[in-house]
């Protein structure tokens, strides 16, 4: 298997900036990877996503395998091709999906058997179902281990199960994945909020040798305050050598405090999902363009992102577009949001180099505290 070279040119207390080179391309970290769930980053080009700053994309074996289905996609020339993204490319396992399905999973020691939510046809995951469909079928540059997501909050009893099957599946997953030169395989810690069993979860996964290392079992509504207190109980124990990423994170303050305890990769909905309902993301906090108090608002969503997007439109259009229920809205605010939330990376990359990231951390803490970016600003999930 091949570990792609992952070269630190800088830190700044446990924030650190660098590069993971691929043979796709080198992904400049602390990165943020834009979802392409279905094989498309939602209501944007691929040429949109890259002019955003976007240095990688992620793709969801879940919704993959069941359709168009991952055998066609490969017929199809693999999914780079398919979507028309030349640049690097990591898979979710489908462990995530599989786990909210809830009453349409049945789990076992060798994988789980789920009725699809689209049809009602049944299917099997395993690890190394798995690991066929993310790196020979679909052609991930990087792909994940198979593992059990755990509800939050669950008992000490249920996470070390989760946790214990999730190495096991891990290991499954390496020998599935077997020698490969231009792919790698990412491991995949858990043990909910337990300080013993994420330190567990995270030896016994680094002992396997990965090509990375995952941080699981965060964004399942556990909040701001323990997603911090969770990544401060795990990466004491990790490498430094190896690329770390966080799933499903989120909020641009998460992005900030993550990167601040040691994080290098992250991947989320909601540059996409909020523009799809009418929120921008600004380096002024959150801003929701159906509020009345834009419909004659001539300036733009944001001078200081570097999007046609964000500087070429006023909110007052915004403000039309999404009362009129025009498709062009949706369109232009994730295209916005995307590239902010680049914009954001690139800033924390910068700053890092310079020196100035723990000033940068508390300008935007200061900033987005009276904002519904703060997480104080709303109560934990």
């Amino acid at each position: 298997m091949a570990t792609f070279p992952f070269q630190i040119k800088a830190t700044e207390g446990a924030a650190r900036t660098g590069t993971l080179t691929t043979p796709r391309g080198e992904i400049r970290t602390p990165a943020f990877m834009p979802v392409g769930t279905a094989g498309t980053v939602k209501a944007l080009y691929m040429d949109q996503v890259k002019s955003a700053g976007a240095d990688i994309i992620l793709g969801n074996t879940y919704h993959l395998m069941l359709r168009p289905g991952a055998e066609r996609v490969k017929r199809l020339g693999g999914l780079h091709s398919f979507a028309h993204w030349d640049g690097p490319m990591l898979t979710d396992s489908g462990g995530f999906q599989v786990w909210s399905l809830a009453q349409l999973r049945k789990m076992d020691a060798n994988g789980v058997t789920f009725q699809s939510h689209i049809d009602g046809s049944t299917h099997r995951l395993t690890p190394a179902r798995s690991i066929e469909i993310q790196a020979d079928l679909l052609g991930a540059d990087i792909s994940m281990q198979l593992d059990e997501c755990t509800n939050f909050p669950c008992t000490h009893k249920e996470a070390e199960r989760s946790l214990t099957l999730s190495l096991d599946w891990g290991q499954r997953s390496l020998d599935a994945f077997g020698d490969r030169d231009s792919q790698t395989l990412f491991g995949i810690i858990q043990g909910s909020n337990f300080a013993d069993l994420r330190e567990q979860s995270a030896k016994g996964v680094v002992a396997q040798g990965f090509g990375g290392i995952a941080l699981g079992g965060l964004a399942v509504g556990e909040g701001h305050e323990q997603m911090c207190a969770t990544i401060d109980m795990t990466v004491p124990h990790l490498p430094n050598h190896l690329p770390r990423y966080v799933m499903g994170v989120g909020k641009p303050i998460d992005l900030v405090e993550s990167v601040a305890r040691g994080i290098d990769m992250f991947d989320c909905v909601l540059p996409t999902r909020s523009g799809r309902h009418g929120q921008a993301w600004t380096w002024a906090g959150p801003v929701n363009v159906k509020n009345a108090q834009f419909a004659e608002d001539l300036s733009p969503l944001d001078e200081g992102v570097d999007c046609p997007a964000s500087s070429d439109y006023s909110r007052a259009y915004y403000h039309h577009l999404f009362k009129a229920g025009e498709y062009l809205g949706p369109m232009l605010l994730s295209w916005h949001n995307t590239a902010f939330f680049q914009s954001l990376m690139a800033e924390i990359r910068l700053s890092i180099l310079e020196g100035r990231f723990e000033a940068l951390r508390s300008e935007l803490a200061v900033r987005w505290a009276a904002t519904k970016s703060s997480p104080k600003a709303e109560p934990e999930a």
